[in-house]
């Protein structure tokens, strides 16, 4: 790989000090960040094969999205006037359609849903679905880098829990030995209301063989804690915790529905993190939004995602910050109870942190891969401050992402997708959907 210098940027570095350089200069080398700093300290321009004049623009981490189902962009629209925080929101506009899914429905879905995430900076996602394998295999094939958790869903069918418990144990064990930036997980798509409890300590003791995290949906719709209330007397996750889960890695996405005691096993647990989704969960209509203050007092891992596009209908995590913002402000009845810049550590480091991925992501540091995005100040919307973090959370977007480099490959060049066009993504996934939606009429039919 060729060595890279960029230049005359405002540089974001989401580091322990939340450092920024007014006017900076970054580098890297073979996927990896070499050095970085201000322009008084910028090396000799001739010992680079690129350099990339940024003038206008704000150098950063790129964005870890925590929690989505890249697949369900098929769904975008399709279930409006529906809570899908509900089970039967979920299940009533999404499941009846979700039998209809063949395996060849789900890469130009995911091509595109990955598209639609590097044009607006995301650069690392982390996925909870069935067809875990097809999912996996698209997101390689566009360059983003991935946590993907094989979503099991048993509805009370026994013999189904055990041969998906089986399936996802081979991907495990494929994905390991897989050369890529996809990271293998196991995904109780929603303990106790989808998977019974056998069932949920079999894959406890299949994540602690394999060494791997747990992706799933606690506390996000109110079936969550009155089943538990019922069967054991417990809420969700002292449920989960009983049952093992808080022992290794644990992602919780939305915890819309969490106690004081709740938030206290997530902070005495060794590595539980929450996915706050507020775009979601403000349209799901739902009364309840997740304590991301509270948790981030008790000193919890909280990170952003925007969940599905059929429950949030983008994957924007710029806008996603800023609502977060906003729905804490309300929730808490203080302004501002999450800085600018602490969401934007929640929309990188944070997210990094929640998949075990800080080592290596997250942050502008020497020695940590190249996943850096750019992001154009020079549209309207943007003027001259001394407050940068609160510039791009709360004027900001997604869409003024114009240059993005993954392990110091450059997967978006002015705007463009530099491995494969938008535009063949975009004709794969509407002759895709067409298919889709005409077999899911006719299964209705045949019903």
């Amino acid at each position: 790989m060729s060595r890279v210098l960029l230049t005359d940027a405002v540089i974001l570095t989401v580091d322990e000090r939340n450092s920024v350089h007014s006017c900076g200069w970054l580098s890297f080398e073979d996927g990896r960040i070499t050095g970085l700093g201000p322009s008084e300290a910028q090396p000799d321009a001739s010992r680079f094969d690129r350099v990339v004049n940024m003038a206008g623009h704000l150098v950063m981490p790129g964005l870890v999205n925590a929690h989505t189902h890249s697949a369900m962009v098929l769904f975008r629209g399709r279930s409006e006037g529906q809570s899908l925080l509900t089970m039967e929101g979920w299940y009533n506009s999404i499941r009846e359609p979700e039998l209809s899914l063949i395996a060849d429905d789900i890469a130009p879905a995911v091509a595109l849903s990955c598209a639609e995430m590097l044009l607006s900076g995301t650069t690392t996602f982390c996925d909870q679905y069935f067809f875990a394998s097809e999912i996996a295999q698209a997101a390689a094939q566009s360059g983003i880098r991935a946590v993907v958790a094989y979503g099991i869903v048993q509805l009370d069918d026994k013999a189904r829990g055990e041969v998906e418990l089986a399936n996802a144990a081979a991907f495990i064990e494929q994905q390991r030995t897989a050369d890529g930036r996809i990271v293998p997980w196991f995904g109780p798509h929603a303990p106790y209301v989808d998977n019974s409890e056998d069932l949920l300590q079999a894959e406890v003791a299949m994540a602690v063989h394999y060494g791997v995290g747990l992706h799933l949906h606690m506390a996000a719709g109110p079936e969550d804690n009155e089943l538990t209330m019922a069967r054991y007397g417990l809420t969700a996750t002292q449920a989960l915790l009983r049952d093992g889960f808080f022992a290794g890695r644990v992602h919780a996405a939305h915890c819309l529905d969490l106690s004081a005691d709740d938030i206290a096993i997530f902070a005495a647990a060794p590595a539980a993190s929450v996915a706050y989704c507020a775009s979601a969960g403000l349209r799901s209509g739902r009364a309840g939004a997740c304590p991301a203050v509270a948790l981030k007092a008790a000193g919890v891992t909280v990170a952003l995602g925007t969940d599905n596009v059929a429950a949030n209908n983008a994957y924007d995590m710029v806008s996603e910050m800023r609502v977060a913002g906003l729905v804490a402000s309300h929730r808490e009845g203080v302004a501002q109870p999450i800085s600018s810049a602490e969401l934007i550590r929640m929309a990188t480091i944070e997210g990094a942190r929640a998949l075990g991925l800080d080592h290596e992501i997250g942050s502008l540091e020497p020695g940590k891969s190249a996943d850096i995005i750019a992001i154009d100040m020079r549209g309207s919307g943007y003027s001259e401050t001394p407050d940068y973090e609160t510039l791009l959370v709360y004027s900001g977007s997604g869409r003024d992402v114009d240059n993005v480099w993954v392990a110091g490959e450059q997967l978006v060049a002015e705007r463009q997708l530099v491995r494969r066009p938008y535009q063949d993504i975009r004709s794969a996934y509407s002759a895709t959907y067409r298919d889709f939606w005409a077999r899911v009429e006719i299964n209705k039919k045949g019903n």
